[in-house]
């Protein structure tokens, strides 16, 4: 959205909300700026969940572990989890072929991975970026 659509929608002129924004920037609020891309017509056909347990659950290791998921291009999503699974990574490939090896020639191989369960995505219902602001704004609205 512009600035000029943005200042609109919270009542204030553009420059002052340029100037709101790029403090948000400064201080760490807004990281960046992305571009909604439809996988599958850029040829990512494939989308897959994978729930990653570790043999070792020391700070070193999944510090580790995480390092080596920002290294491989199919992860996309890497999340430390509480509970049975330490990870779950977001992960997307060209084909099935390219994803298994990726499977079994990186992530099964890895060091500290003792188990590795994959779920195949049939489809999105739903991926909306971002947080939900209506939300913050009717908390608000109910405290003031």
């Amino acid at each position: 959205m512009t600035n000029v659509e943005l200042a609109r929608r919270v009542g204030i002129s553009a420059p002052p909300c340029l100037r709101r924004v790029r403090v948000l920037e400064e201080q760490g609020y807004i990281r960046g700026y992305h571009a909604e891309v439809d996988s599958r017509a850029l040829g990512f056909e494939v989308q897959v969940f994978v729930m990653v347990g570790l043999q070792s659950q020391a700070e070193v290791d999944l510090s580790v572990f995480e390092e080596r998921c920002r290294a491989w291009p199919l992860v996309r999503e890497c999340h430390m989890l509480n509970g049975e699974v330490d990870f779950i990574l977001k992960c997307v490939a060209p084909d099935l072929s390219t994803f298994q090896s990726f499977l079994t020639g990186e992530l099964l191989t890895a060091p500290n991975v003792a188990s590795v369960k994959t779920s195949l995505v049939i489809r999105n219902a739903k991926d909306d970026p971002g947080v939900p602001f209506e939300v913050l704004e009717e908390r608000l609205s109910r405290t003031a």
